[in-house]
C-alpha cells in the first residue's frame, strides 16, 4: 500500500506572512519536490529566481517543485496533481487571507490519495488582536485561530518583549488546541512544516544524529525554563534552527500505535511534530506522523515494511522546542504503548 500524499494547508489573514513562509520552504526544500497550490497567482508572489518556466496556470520551479493556480476547483486540481510524474513529495495549499483553512482541509481530505498532515495558520504578533476585533474580518481571524494545528506567531520583532506574555495568554484562550511557534519573517525549520528528512516516507530508518535538525545544526544543552523562553522571545538573535531540537527513539518492540499517538498528542506544548515507523500489534508495519493534535497512521510502504519485519526495530523522531522537549514523557508514552500492545 502506498503512502498518502502529505498535504499541508497554510492559512492566515492578509499580511501575516504566508507568502514569505512559502518562499522560505521552497528555498530550503532540501531535495523535496514541493507542489504549491494557490487560489490565484495574484495572491502569492513566488520569488522570481525560483521560477524556471510558466505554462498556463502552472509555474515550474527550481528543484523539481511546481506551483499551480487552483481557482475554485481545489479537488480537481489535487486529483490532477496526484497524476503528475514524478509525483510531488509534499503539497502546500496556500489559502487566501479571508479563507477558512479548516474548510479547505476538509475538502482536500475528500480527494483519494491525499493525506492531510497539518493546518498551519500564521498571525502577525503586532496586529492579531486588532484584526480579531475588526467588525469585518474579526470573526474570520478567530475561526482561523481555532482551526490551527500549528500557529506561527510571526513578526515578533515588531512587539516589545514585555508584551509577549499577554499575547501568549490571549492566543491560548483563542487557540487552545494549537502548538505555537515563534518566528521572524516566517522563518521556521522546514522540518516542522514538511516533515523530517528529504523524503520522510523512505528515510525514517536512516541513521540520524539525535539533537540535530536536518541542516546539521547540533543543539545546545537543555536550558532552564526561563532561559528557554528568552531564546524564543522577540529579542533573541539565534537562527530558527537553534530554537528547536530533535530526538530519535528506537522502537525494539511491537506496540499499540493508537495508544502511542494519543499519549504523544497529550505532551504539550513543547512537542511540535513527530514521525515514526513501527510495528503495530494490529496492523503490522506502519508509519505514524503527528502535528499538534492531528495524527495520521498508515500502512508502511513495501521497502520500510520489509526492513521493519527483518530487523524488528522501528524508529520515532520528535521535534520540539530546544531545552523543552520532554524525552522522559516520550519514553513513558512508548513504554505505555508497548504495554497496551501486549494486552
Amino acid at each position: 500500500m502506498s503512502l498518502l500524499l502529505p498535504t499541508v494547508v497554510i492559512g492566515g489573514y492578509l499580511g501575516a506572512g504566508k507568502t514569505t513562509l512559502v518562499n522560505h520552504l521552497l528555498r530550503h526544500a532540501d531535495g523535496r519536490r514541493i507542489a504549491v497550490m494557490v487560489n490565484d497567482f495574484g495572491e502569492i508572489s513566488i520569488d522570481a529566481d525560483l521560477i524556471v518556466s510558466q505554462d498556463g496556470n502552472v509555474l515550474t520551479l527550481a528543484g523539481g517543485c511546481v506551483c499551480c493556480s487552483v481557482g475554485s476547483d481545489l479537488m480537481g486540481a489535487l486529483i490532477a496533481l496526484g497524476e503528475r510524474t514524478p509525483a510531488p513529495d509534499v503539497v502546500l495549499i496556500e489559502t487566501s487571507g479571508v479563507a477558512l483553512p479548516g474548510a479547505v482541509a476538509r475538502s482536500a481530505r475528500l480527494v483519494p490519495g491525499i493525506g492531510l498532515d497539518a493546518v498551519i495558520v500564521l498571525v502577525d504578533a503586532e496586529t492579531v488582536r486588532t484584526r480579531a476585533h475588526d467588525p469585518y474580518v474579526g470573526d474570520t481571524v478567530l475561526r482561523q485561530l481555532r482551526e490551527a494545528d500549528l500557529l506561527i506567531v510571526n513578526k515578533l520583532d515588531l512587539i516589545e518583549p514585555q508584551a509577549l506574555p499577554a499575547l501568549e495568554a490571549w492566543l491560548m484562550e483563542h487557540a487552545p488546541q494549537a502548538r505555537r511557534l515563534h518566528a521572524r519573517e516566517s522563518c521556521v525549520p522546514v522540518e516542522l512544516i514538511l516533515g523530517v528528512g528529504p523524503k520522510p516516507a523512505s528515510s525514517m530508518l536512516a541513521p540520524r544524529t539525535a539533537g540535530a535538525l536536518q541542516d546539521g545544526t547540533v543543539q545546545r544543552p537543555p536550558l532552564s525554563e526561563v532561559a528557554r523562553h528568552q531564546r524564543i522571545g522577540p529579542v533573541a538573535a539565534a537562527p530558527a534552527s537553534a530554537i528547536y531540537e530533535s530526538a530519535d527513539f528506537a522502537l525494539p518492540h511491537p506496540l499499540d500505535a493508537a495508544a502511542l499517538s494519543h499519549a504523544l498528542g497529550a505532551i504539550r506544548p513543547e512537542l511540535l511534530r513527530f514521525k515514526g515507523v513501527m510495528l503495530d500489534v494490529q496492523r503490522g508495519p506502519i508509519t505514524v506522523q503527528g502535528v499538534g493534535p492531528r495524527v495520521r497512521i498508515e500502512s508502511a510502504p513495501a521497502p520500510i515494511a520489509r526492513t521493519l519485519q527483518e530487523k524488528g526495530c522501528g524508529q520515532l523522531v520528535a521535534i520540539g522546542l530546544a531545552g523543552g522537549l520532554d524525552r522522559a514523557a516520550i519514553e513513558a508514552a512508548l513504554s505505555g504503548a508497548v504495554r497496551a500492545g501486549k494486552k
